[in-house]
């Protein structure tokens, strides 16, 4: 049997919790890398896994990121992730089970602080929060920090996609350029919109097919199927759902020249972001990217600033991948690997 610690994206974690709840059903990760720089901040997935194993692994490299991340985004929060595993492949979480898992997060005492993410909603982000204070993302009053992370993310990674476009495409102008958005939920679907209305070409996809056609409709867009999008012939191809796809199958079929999105953990392995540089391919790191949403509900929880400060915050992000970019051409290293280098240095974790 596999030890905890012989998991390849175990990274000295501080915490791997277990959760279960008889009575509502509920099974549960939350993983906590890194308290260094405060409370381990990272929203909660609800979502279906083949095995235990897959949902562990989840949210050991969820964690992980989470706490580079907001590293980067200058927050001081560390990184954590909760999980909670679906039974069945398109299953709802109950109001039992989402009570029960605020009691999880309550029983660590603050060293988790938990938010929306995949499969959750402000509705039972408030839920949790009737057992737990430990909760960042809910509705809040007009012009203060926090409520719904998703046009927050969408934001910023509409303000790196257009710098991704002026590093590797020489571009200060998105009319014409030519991008792949993979997942129109609240990040890929608010892109996209930012994206149209500045005349940028736009190929979606999504598994969910009536959702592609109304905003392709919308934006005068064109479809592919969700397995052609990373291969289609554009400029740049932006990942918005879910991660693990940039892979050693993948990359081989990439016609883009940049790789930008919101997606978590795009990279199946470390090997992957080598893979990209290699190829040429200049690549925006996801938990650079796209920080805006953790910006927002982390402002939130702690009290920092107003909605004019979570946008000028979201305005650095920019000037962030710059700085990887920047290292990585110095430094001859992958920006995936220049990256995670720049934010171990922040948490105190530098090799």
């Amino acid at each position: 049997m596999t030890s905890v610690w012989d998991y390849p994206d175990f990274d000295s974690h501080e915490g791997l919790h277990l959760f279960t709840d008889p009575t509502s059903g509920l099974k549960a990760v939350i993983a906590v890398h890194s308290t260094t720089l405060g409370p381990a901040a990272g929203g909660v997935r609800f979502w279906h896994y083949a095995d235990d194993s897959r949902a562990i692994t989840d949210a050991l490299r969820l964690s992980r990121g989470m706490s580079y991340k907001n590293a980067m985004a200058g927050l001081e929060l560390g990184g954590g992730k909760g999980v909670v595993l679906a039974d069945r492949p398109g299953a709802t979480i109950s109001d039992e089970q989402l009570v029960a898992f605020g009691r999880a997060v309550e029983s660590l005492g603050g060293r988790y602080v938990t938010a929306e993410d995949v499969g959750m909603s402000e509705a039972r982000m408030k839920v949790i929060a009737g057992e737990t204070r430990y909760v960042s993302g809910l509705p809040v009053a007009q012009g203060a920090a926090g409520g719904d992370p998703g046009p927050y993310t969408a934001r910023g990674v509409y303000l790196g996609v257009r710098a991704a476009a002026k590093r590797g495409l020489g571009s200060d102008d998105m009319k014409g350029v030519r991008v792949a958005i993979q997942g129109l939920g609240s990040v890929g679907g608010g892109l996209a919109r930012l994206l149209a209305k500045d005349g940028a070409v736009l190929t979606l996809a999504d598994v969910d097919q009536a959702r592609a056609e109304r905003m392709a409709a919308e934006l005068g867009a064109t479809i592919v199927a969700p397995d052609a999008i990373l291969s289609a012939d554009v400029d740049i191809v932006s990942p918005n759902a879910l991660g693990a796809i940039l892979t050693e199958r993948s990359i081989p079929t990439l016609k883009a020249k940049i790789v930008a999105g919101g997606a978590n953990n795009q990279l199946e392995t470390r090997a992957d972001g080598q893979r990209l540089h290699d190829a040429g391919i200049v690549y925006a790191p996801d938990y650079v990217i796209n920080a805006g949403g953790i910006i927002n509900v982390g402002l939130e929880y702690l009290g920092h600033g107003d909605e004019a400060e979570v946008m000028a915050r979201i305005a650095q992000i920019p000037g962030r991948l710059d700085q990887v970019w920047d290292e990585a051409a110095t430094s001859g290293d992958p920006t995936a690997e220049v990256a995670d280098r720049i934010a171990r240095r922040l948490i105190g974790r530098a090799a």
